[in-house]
């Protein structure tokens, strides 16, 4: 007997109606944002700003390494705190949240192997100033307004170090975590992860890099010190009076919108900033920390006719098998890349960073400067391909947009499934498995697994109408291989729209509970994450 789509979601315990539209536009039915009159960004001067780097953090102490007491390990407090920083010249101070005293937040250097063990204090006001909607779960009324957990995103850290959503603390209280660091050289972030509000903390200022160094790395000789620069780039809607205008729905009574698309790019906490550089090679490791933007990154100079090449180097994960040469880089919400730029044939000249053609920064290049010792090996590091035949197990996982007339607000699923529905993926320690992840709807979603890192099999494209009607794939051409960009270790991965997305994930590190989910902030807030069970004994 056929199955049609409504009855695949009902035998699922879903009621549906079609399926979700671009997340360029609003969802069926969704009534538009509403904003509070907005700053028009293009009156703003562009390059008046010097681009700011983020302190690096300190320990402050040394205390017993949680598994092995006789050995100490580095301590840092890291508060949380309502802060005002001026965004631009010509703009007010913006209220935010940061961690310390400036969004981003300070930059954790560590090392592979040396662990350390960091107190984030929350010290926020106890009510917040963007819209909540009590009417997703996990953001109940009766909850605190403000609370707080966070997330070292791409950690292999224990359980009760991950930031689990629902282990968030209200202002006045703090939890200990504990990261061992037993990973290869990577930058990682931290973020908020309180589940119901994720999408408000990150929108506020909650968010950091956390930088893993080693031994394979040094060895290289890439740029560093002062020749590598972190960029976190970041998209916000701004107000007249310069404060943050997070958009709402239509209805009072349920604020959440599916998506949210900022005209102010932001890089290091400022807009349009520039940086003044030397002829001679740069790293630079870059973040989207955007709620739901995907960025496409160019350079672009007036004495070149076309984009600037870059080499990317690295992604998520750490380190690539080999450079690959490349005139753009795309950046899903919450992917890194990690850019070698030489400006050694821009003595004198101005590069602009642009995203879609909007300019996001300026690189000014002296007309001359000091040797350049760095070097661009041919070979970075080894990432050796996991066979298939590695898995001891395959899962086909769906994601799945609701939007339906009785349902309110749109709602977002993952393998059918809501939050506090039962754990349906138990992978075994130390096991292999293949994700199938099946996107049924018009959203590409960047999926992250939290404690693990993985590598892209393959996408390829799939009957969506044949899916919904029989429960089974039909594919439409063969098999697409990752990007050479993708053919490192990755913790997020692009799921494009009416796409079958493998991953290949070895369940390394830790036993214990924790998620995965799209990194689209609004719909991981609104039921598009799912926890999993890491277990011991099948």
């Amino acid at each position: 007997m056929s199955l049609t789509r409504r009855d695949f979601l009902h035998q699922s315990g879903i009621l549906t109606a079609s399926l979700a539209l671009p997340q360029t536009v609003h969802h069926h039915d969704q009534p538009a944002p509403k904003f509070r009159t907005a700053l028009n960004i293009s009156t703003l001067a562009q390059f008046v700003d010097p681009l700011p780097v983020p302190e690096v953090a300190h320990p402050i102490d040394h205390r017993p390494d949680p598994i092995n007491p006789a050995v100490t390990l580095p301590y840092y407090r890291v508060a949380m705190r309502q802060i005002e920083s001026k965004v631009h010249r010509d703009l007010k101070p913006t209220r935010l949240w940061a961690y310390g005293s400036t969004s981003p937040g300070p930059t954790f250097e560590a090392r592979s192997g040396q662990g350390l063990l960091v107190e984030w204090a929350n010290e926020l006001p106890t009510q917040h100033f963007l819209p909540i909607d009590h009417t997703i779960h996990g953001a109940e009324a009766e909850k605190p307004e403000v609370r707080t957990v966070v997330h070292l995103h791409g950690a292999k850290a224990p359980a009760a170090s991950d930031g689990y959503p629902d282990a968030w603390y209200p202002p006045g209280k703090s939890a200990i975590y504990h990261y061992p660091n037993h990973q290869d050289a990577a930058m990682l972030w931290y973020h908020d992860h309180a589940l119901g509000i994720n999408r408000l903390n990150v929108f506020a200022g909650l968010f950091g890099l956390y930088i893993l160094r080693d031994d394979i790395e040094d060895s290289l000789n890439l740029p560093r010190g002062q020749y590598e620069i972190p960029l976190v780039l970041y998209d916000r809607i701004f107000d007249l009076d310069s404060q943050l205008n997070y958009p709402v729905s239509g209805n009072p009574k349920s604020p959440w919108t599916p998506e949210v698309f900022g005209d102010a790019f932001l890089v290091n906490g400022k807009l349009f900033p520039y940086l003044e550089v030397e002829p001679r090679k740069y790293r630079f490791r870059v973040l989207n920390a955007s709620n739901a933007r995907f960025f496409h990154l160019t350079l672009v100079s007036m004495q070149l006719p076309n984009n600037l090449p870059f080499q990317q180097i690295g992604t998520d994960q750490g380190l690539l098998p080999a450079p690959v040469q490349a005139h753009r880089v795309t950046l899903a919400p919450a992917e890194r890349a990690d850019v070698i730029v030489d400006f050694s044939t821009f003595a004198g000249a101005n590069v602009i960073l642009r995203n879609d053609n909007l300019n996001t920064m300026q690189f000014r290049v002296a007309p001359k400067g000091p040797h350049d010792n760095s070097a661009l090996p041919s070979a970075l590091r080894p990432v050796p391909k996991i066979p298939e035949s590695a898995a001891v197990q395959t899962r086909n996982l769906t994601l799945v947009e609701i939007d339906d007339e009785v349902m309110r607000p749109v709602t977002m699923l993952l393998n059918n499934a809501h939050w506090n529905m039962p754990v349906t993926e138990t992978p075994l320690l130390d096991s292999t498995e293949i994700w199938n992840l099946i996107n049924l709807t018009d959203d590409s979603h960047p999926i992250h697994l939290h404690l693990v890192r993985f590598q892209i099999l393959d996408r390829r494209s799939i009957d969506v109408s044949a899916y919904w009607t029989t429960g089974k794939l039909k594919f439409f051409g063969p098999p697409i291989p990752p990007d050479p960009s993708e053919a490192g270790w990755k913790d997020t991965v692009r799921a494009d729209p009416a796409m079958l997305t493998r991953i290949i994930v070895p369940f390394a590190g830790y036993p214990g509970r924790y998620v995965w989910h799209c990194h689209i902030l609004e719909h991981e807030d609104n039921e598009m994450m799912r926890p999993y069970d890491v277990i011991t004994k099948p």
